[in-house]
């Protein structure tokens, strides 16, 4: 019984094509590296916008690793995430320099305006709240990157502007 819900499970998830021709790609691109997983990780990330729950069995499967280290290594890495984001990713640096110099104020305007907590979406669908640690731009303090982009020297009075900005925008899905 155990086994054919788990089989059922991994099928009715990686059931969308795209997602399993996505993982397919990865691994057979991937697979007989040494030190594939990050790599392989990385390639469906950067398709689908995150690691899909049951992409993870797979993955194991195909690369000899149990599930249990797949999952350690998608949950210790702050860049993966294992649900799909919103329209508009915004990422704030956590690290001491844009602290000292703001960014948690910049956090706590974010949090409020928008109702989330960090790897959390809005309601709507889109705006997602990340942390991320250290963008190089500690000379340009707080620093928050925006659908990829770098924003630097970001203040709280500001929030409510970069997030009027990011609901105007539209993009093709």
């Amino acid at each position: 019984m155990f086994l054919r819900c788990l089989a059922h499970r991994e099928v009715s998830i990686l059931a969308d094509t795209h997602h399993k021709v996505v993982v397919d790609a990865a691994l057979e691109k991937h697979e007989s590296t040494k030190g594939s997983l990050l790599p392989i990780l990385h390639e469906i990330q950067d398709a689908l916008g995150y690691i899909p729950s049951d992409a993870i069995d797979v993955i194991g499967k195909r690369i000899n690793r149990s599930r249990a280290e797949v999952h350690g290594v998608v949950s210790f890495y702050h860049h993966f995430r294992t649900h799909k984001p919103g329209r508009h990713i915004i990422q704030v640096c956590r690290s001491e320099a844009c602290q000292a110099l703001g960014a948690n104020d910049v956090i706590d305007k974010l949090k409020r305006t928008l109702g989330i907590e960090f790897h959390e979406s809005t309601s709507d669908g889109q705006i997602t709240l990340e942390p991320i640690y250290c963008l190089g731009h500690c000379a340009c303090a707080p620093a928050l990157m925006v659908n990829g982009e770098p924003r630097a020297k970001m203040k709280s009075e500001r929030v409510d502007s970069l997030i009027n900005e990011l609901r105007a925008t539209n993009y093709d899905d």
